[in-house]
């Protein structure tokens, strides 16, 4: 569909992928987007809602716009893919809805529902520049909005690039928006107009002693307001199905695993938050760990099963994973650890910081990185393996037979590797470490499959292992730093022997937490 100027009565998949531009981009986007024939217009969206949000909790967004002195009504439903989206559009004469518009249409079944009235809850101001571009036969629209959304009186700044396919293959809209990003280093983000709207109408509806405002003379917002708007994106649940394919329940589980990235590396790479205010994102990095932590995982234990990323984006994707690293050891000396000794009476050290480390926000807004992550969803939405995936023949691989087995294969390979856990050198403890992590996720990807009776106590059991050696691998890690300290700073000494008491007391609950998942019968 055109994004300006035409009315569509039918449904309509609009397919595109939107990056955000920073400032230090402007000029040369700018520069490029001029080298072709460029249209300019200026539009006025109000979004509706009701007051308990009923459109906006089902992912369901609700328009009015002015564009070129006409009104269209739009309403725009998300779908599992990253790229599409269901839309219908229609012209009104004036600004006022019309909900009998979407009667025998995918729509009607939210509109339907509705219980209490539509309401304007927050608005947006853009000036869009947007022309065409051309690869053989296909084409694509690339639409550059800067401007403001408003909700009361707090604003959140817009400046984003929007790639939508008109004609042609995905695969053209994906090379198309990864060659502008990595020429202007563009930023991922999921995040639509209406859910960043949505979420400033919370804010601005917040009892007044919690409100601050956005922007202006206000460089921050209290840690409340914050949370509400940029909150770190933690994990969901996946409900794979015995009937899907390997493919198809690979596909489920990197769309959640993506969604859990992109959304945290945007708010790392301060895609609204720049000028604005400097919130804390060390959950966000933590929980951008997570996301590629698991989505790794899943490649593992589908590995052999179905195609996978090419072995190139895994290795990338790897190595940010690693700088990501050095920044959260950091966080974890001196909010975790550093409080604890002091309490426990270490006099004063002088602990200068690794200038080694990368910046999360650097690593979040590097071009190979986000390059990285665009071909990673590019894989899901385009390769042939989906393709096979989503014919009508669902029996080519059981899901639930393969991924028992490989379960099973996990656990007993973990049991075995602990053995005398005491006599493990600590590159055997930190491998033991990741494959208990890999098999925690590996088992919240299945537990739709897996059977119940058990299933707690053995996650249970699982999960205090895996804390038990996290503690286990962070302390030593300190204990290296401090021992490279006692020589010219005494004090560290302290340090040193209370770390090493710490991890002999650590050791000892690890190795009785491993005979007693040993006896664990769930997988036997």
């Amino acid at each position: 569909m055109n994004k300006v100027g035409k009315m569509h009565t039918n449904s309509n998949l609009e397919i595109e992928l939107k990056l955000h531009v920073p400032d230090t981009s402007l000029a040369g986007l700018e520069k490029a987007l001029a080298r072709g024939k460029v249209n300019r217009v200026e539009l006025r969206d109000l979004y509706f809602d009701t007051l308990d949000r009923q459109l906006a909790l089902q992912q369901v967004s609700l328009r009015l716009r002015l564009e070129n002195n006409r009104w269209v009504q739009t309403i725009k439903i998300k779908t599992s893919s990253f790229s599409t989206r269901i839309e219908y559009n229609h012209f009104r004469p004036r600004p006022e809805l019309d909900l009998d518009l979407y009667q025998n249409t995918v729509a009607e079944k939210f509109i339907s529902q509705l219980k209490s009235a539509l309401d304007v809850r927050y608005e947006t101001f853009v000036q869009r520049h947007y022309r065409n571009t051309r690869q053989s036969s296909d084409l694509v629209e690339i639409a550059f909005d800067r401007g403001f959304i408003r909700s009361g009186k707090q604003e959140l700044p817009i400046s984003e690039i929007e790639f939508e396919l008109k004609r042609g293959s995905r695969a053209t809209l994906f090379s198309v928006a990864n060659q502008w990003q990595k020429d202007h280093q563009l930023i991922l983000d999921v995040r639509s107009k209406a859910e960043r709207g949505d979420l400033l109408c919370l804010l601005e509806n917040k009892p007044k002693e919690h409100q601050e405002r956005i922007g202006n003379n206000h460089s921050q917002f209290e840690s409340q307001a914050i949370n509400l708007v940029w909150p770190a994106r933690t994990s969901k649940a996946l409900h794979l199905k015995p009937v899907m394919t390997t493919a198809q329940g690979l596909n489920c589980i990197m769309a959640e695993c993506l969604d859990q990235i992109i959304r945290n590396a945007s708010v790392i790479a301060e895609v609204d938050t720049a000028k604005e205010c400097k919130p804390d994102t060390s959950e966000h990095v933590h929980q951008l760990r997570v996301g590629i932590r698991r989505i790794r995982t899943a490649w593992s234990f589908f590995d052999g099963l179905c195609q996978l990323p090419d072995n190139e984006h895994r290795e990338i994707l790897k190595y940010y994973f690693g700088l990501l690293g050095g920044a959260r050891d950091q966080s974890v000396l001196q909010s975790g650890l550093m409080p604890a000794l002091i309490a426990a009476g270490q006099p004063l050290l002088n602990m200068e910081l690794s200038t080694n480390v990368s910046e999360p926000v650097s690593v979040s807004k590097d071009s190979s990185f986000q390059s990285c992550i665009l071909n990673i969803c590019a894989f899901m939405e385009t390769s042939a393996f989906m393709k096979a995936a989503n014919t009508a023949s669902i029996k080519q691989v059981k899901i639930k037979k393969y991924l028992l087995l490989r379960l099973k294969k996990w656990h007993q390979k973990i049991l075995f590797n602990s053995q005398d856990f005491d006599q493990l050198t600590l590159k055997e403890k930190h491998e033991l470490r990741k494959r208990l992590k890999k098999l925690r996720y590996a088992l919240q990807f299945t537990i739709a499959l897996l059977p119940d009776q058990k299933l707690k106590t053995y996650q249970r059991e699982l999960e205090v292992i895996q804390n038990l050696l996290g503690e286990i691998n962070d302390l030593t890690t300190a204990l290296s730093k401090f021992t490279a300290l006692k020589d010219l700073q005494p004090e560290a000494w302290f340090a040193c022997g209370w770390i090493s008491n710490r991890l002999t007391n650590l050791e000892q609950k690890t190795t009785k937490a491993f005979e007693n998942f040993e006896k664990n019968r769930y997988w036997r």
